[in-house]
Formats: C-alpha cells, structure tokens, sequence
C-alpha cells in the first residue's frame, strides 16, 4: 500500500534586507575629519582639498556596480555641524561620490556629484565672506567632468552622440553657483585675500568660464551673452587671477569669430596668448588653433617656425598657397583638414581666405604680364595650369568680388574679356593687411 503523502505547509521564509553598501569607517572618519578641520578654520585651500574627488582616476567604461544611481538621497547618514551650519548633506554626497568612485558607476558619480554641488551652493549662502569660493569652483570643475563621462558612458553604450542630458542638468548647477557669487552684496576689491568679510563675486569669473566652455560643448553659443553683460559692467573680467582671465578672453574670442568681429576676436586672442603662461604649451596651441584663422583672414601670415613650434601643420599648406597665390595647394590644405577645421568651427572662415589667394595669383600674373590690361584668358590659363580649369564667366565673377572688396584697383571690360588694372598701386596691401 502506498503510504499517502504528507501535505505540510511549507513554512514561510524571511529574507532579511540587504544592508545598503557604503564606505569603510576608516575612511568615512578620514573624510569627515578632513572636512571638519577644513570648515572649522575656514582654510580656503583645505575646504577645496576636502571637497574634491579623484575624477581623474575613473574610465569611461563597463561600471564594476550595478549602473543604478542612487537619486532618493544619501546612503551614508553621518551629521556633521560646525558654526551653527549644517554640513551634514555635504559629508554624506561627498561620501556618496567617493563610493560611487570605487565602483567606477560613472551614473552614481555624477548623481552623487550633483547632490553635493546642490548642497554646497546651500552652504554657500549661510555662510559669511568668501573663503568657501575654492570649494565651489572645485564641484563646480568636478560637476562638469563628471557629466561628461557620464555622457560619454551613456552615448558609448548606446551608440549615439547627442545623448547631453547630464551636462544640460550640470549648467543649471553652475548657474545656481553664478547667481549666488554675482549677487553677493559685498562690494569687490581686487587682490583682497579670501576671508570672512570678502566679496563672493571673486569667484565669479571661474564660474563663468566653466560656463562657457558647457555651452560651447552644447553649442547653445546664446547663452553666453547671458553672462558677458553682467561680468563686463561690473569689471569682473579684469579682476581674476591670470589665468581666470586669460580663459575669459580665449572664449569671448570665439564667441567674437562667430559671430564675424574679427578684430575683436583678435584682440582677445593676442591677449590670451600674450598672457599665457608660458610653460603652457598646449594652451597656448588651443589659441593658436583660433587665432591663426583670424589673421589669415585679416590678411596676416604667421611664420613656419611658428607653426612648426606649436606642430599646427594643418595650416602649412594654407600659408604657403596664399603667399604665393597657388589655388591647387591652398584648395588641397584645406580639404585633408576638412573635419579637423569644421570640428573646431573654423573651416567656413578659411574659406574665406581663398580670396587673398585668388588676389595673389592675380598679382603674380600682373608681374609676368608685366602690362595693366590682362587678358581674362592668360587668367583662364593659369587656373589649367593650377589643375582647376574654370571658362572665362567664372573668372569674370572672380576678379569682379576682388574689385567689389577692393583688393583689386580697376575693372572689367566683358566686351574685350579684358581686366583693366589702375595705374597707381593696381593691387593695394592696405585692403587686405588690417
């Protein structure tokens, strides 16, 4: 007989919950203690070491944590008050991001790093005078690279490209820093040192290059004017440390050649480069890359020795077709840099430089001919000669934009397909040298 089967319930089981995942207590204890001697003696220097994180450690790559940010709150509960102000929210992000940090989970570090920049902006208004302003420009600089891994993990992954909803939400962070440094009602006074009485408007200027530098990335270009007013009538541009305004000057220099100042654009970028530092090598190529075009353009040809320093040999070939008027080379320069130059913004303003080149092939021409009156097919015939055989029509519309600007002196006769040089100065250097 077959024994029945016994039915007992089966007896429910109680899983515990997992303990939230934080930092060691050893090094918990060593950022708060650092943190705490840091606010408590309102050391400038030690509340930007305190606060930063080693960004510079994390790779763009597969997160060794789960990829889930934490966006509920902190995980760590640690309280810290110093002075009657809460520092608490800062202590428990920084740890967060510290955490997410060891995890390599480039979504919980930015998230992380947001909290703290929100918590820190916080701070920033309970707090007297302007020794806090190295810890906003840290999480600020902070905030900003980590947006930009946390976007290039995300546009990796997915394959796309314009993927910027980390940074788009970095800018709002940044500009809460703006308002709160720009409207600080303690007046500015250059050089004073960081203290208790001092002017948050000192850190405005880093803050608004950070800014810039977002909203080129975005190429939302608009939004700068948003800042050049403000900091302008108030001298803030000519307030900051060196370097502060060299920055200032290399991004208004940009923001000038698009929108077609050239000699503004000059300005700032002989400042930028004027006032570099000098070991600052790469920095110094950045300005370069921009205000070569500039002078190009402006009719002024840097030297090979300058391009071969700086290893700008993209402009090489540039150079020596408009010096000698060679259509061929200039047209082939410009053509294997075509990504380069359009990825930097300025392939439409070298295009433009083709003009002096035409203006030179012309003159040269004029030499040989060694006559005012040229025939438009001795023109026509250098073109074939140059490899960029053009018909007598185009060669008319050619000369007859180099009149209207006035780097040619004579006319055109369409009866004769004759150009008619003016006897005196035929081909004026100060029309295109300005």
């Amino acid at each position: 007989r077959t024994p029945a089967i016994d039915h007992q319930p089966t007896p429910a089981i109680h899983l515990a919950p997992q303990p939230t995942m934080t930092l060691p207590r050893s090094s918990i204890n060593a950022i708060r203690s650092n943190l705490d001697r840091a606010v408590s003696s309102k050391d400038p220097a030690a509340i930007a070491t305190a606060i930063d994180v080693p960004l510079t450690n994390v790779v763009v790559g597969s997160p060794s944590g789960d990829g889930t940010s934490n966006s509920s709150g902190s995980v760590h509960r640690e309280q810290l008050k110093v002075d009657s102000v809460d520092w608490s929210n800062v202590l428990n992000y920084l740890l967060d991001v510290h955490l997410a940090i060891v995890s390599n989970d480039l979504a919980s570090i930015y998230e992380a790093q947001s909290s703290l920049h929100s918590a820190v902006n916080h701070n920033l208004s309970s707090t007297k005078g302007n020794w806090l302003i190295p810890g906003i420009h840290t999480v600020c600089r902070n905030t900003h690279r980590a947006a930009a891994l946390a976007d290039e993990f995300v546009n990796r992954n997915a394959g796309t490209k314009n993927d910027h909803k980390r940074l788009q939400n970095a800018v709002t962070l940044l500009q809460a820093s703006y308002s709160k440094t720009l409207n600080d009602r303690v007046e500015l006074r250059p050089n004073e040192p960081l203290s208790e009485e001092g002017s948050k408007k000192v850190g405005v200027l880093y803050i608004v290059n950070q800014l810039f530098s977002m909203y080129f990335q975005l190429n939302t270009l608009r939004l700068c004017k948003n800042l050049l007013k403000p900091v302008e009538s108030r001298s803030i541009h000519e307030s900051g440390t060196m370097g502060e305004m060299v920055t200032y000057r290399y991004y208004v220099g940009r923001l000038n050649m698009f929108e077609d100042q050239y000699e503004l654009a000059e300005q700032n970028f002989d400042y930028a480069l004027k006032h570099c530092h000098k070991s600052a090598v790469a920095n110094k190529k950045r300005i370069l890359n921009y205000l070569i075009p500039v002078k190009l353009l402006r009719g002024r040809l840097p030297t090979t020795k300058l391009l071969e320093k700086y290893s700008l040999y993209e402009f090489v070939p540039l150079l020596n077709g408009m010096r000698t008027g060679n259509l061929m080379e200039f047209s082939d320069g410009l053509m294997k840099n075509q990504d380069l130059f359009i990825r930097r913004g300025t392939y439409l303003l070298l295009e433009k430089c083709k003009m002096i080149c035409y203006r030179n092939l012309f003159k040269r021409i004029w030499k040989i001919v060694g006559t005012e009156q040229i025939k438009l097919d001795y023109i026509a015939a250098s073109f074939k000669w140059l490899g960029m055989p053009i018909d007598l029509d185009e060669v008319e519309c050619i000369l007859a934009n180099l009149i209207f600007k006035s780097f040619i002196r004579g006319y055109l006769s369409h009866a004769k397909r004759v150009l008619v040089l003016s006897k005196k100065d035929p081909f004026p250097t100060a029309k295109v040298i300005k």
